[in-house]
């Protein structure tokens, strides 16, 4: 692992727990974790539904953009994506070669994490309709992206956090490192 590369990268739908699972694995890591979302929020000085509201989901589109391409040149810990990152053809390109998990999350457990009263801005209206239409929309985009996929349904962050990262460890392993390349 070199520095300047994040050590994984997590992507996957609003309520997959790419936060959580992500500060669980810098932890034992004891690498830095780095939310995309966060970065664009603290850049902007505003949360990222007035940046919806204000100029539109394309702004944004454009500044997660900037930001996960900087993320992903200066970060060595732990990266989380926002959940409709990897539906740019930029960012997808710019993830290519990088350790991606998918945290895969069905809709009822999606729709229960992030809350039928939910102030996301692509949520607004029906939330169960729009998370499935999303999710549906989304999921070939991050089983392209991912390296491996890990279920998150049902289960504590802190056991997705460990298989992620014995998943990680063990493609650690397996690869040869850039001395012997």
């Amino acid at each position: 692992m070199s520095a300047g590369r994040p050590r994984v990268v997590l992507v996957g739908p609003m309520g997959a727990g790419k936060s959580t699972v992500g500060r669980f694995l810098a932890s034992a890591w004891e690498v830095a974790f780095r939310d995309t979302d966060q970065d664009v929020e603290d850049a902007e000085g505003r949360p990222i539904s007035e940046i919806f509201v204000d100029q539109g989901e394309q702004v944004f589109r454009d500044l997660e953009r900037v930001a996960v391409a900087e993320a992903l040149a200066t970060h060595d810990g732990v990266l989380a994506l926002g959940g409709g990152a990897v539906v740019d053809p930029v960012t997808r390109a710019a993830l290519k070669g990088h350790t991606v998990v998918f945290l895969h999350v069905g809709l009822s457990d999606a729709v229960k994490r992030v809350g039928l009263g939910s102030a996301r801005p692509l949520l607004l209206g029906n939330v169960r309709a729009r998370v499935k239409a999303l999710l549906d929309e989304r999921l070939p985009v991050y089983r392209e992206v991912a390296t491996f996929t890990v279920e998150t349904d049902g289960r504590p962050a802190e056991d997705v956090a460990r298989e992620v990262r014995e998943q990680v460890e063990r493609l650690e392993t397996a690869a040869p490192s850039e001395e012997e390349l």
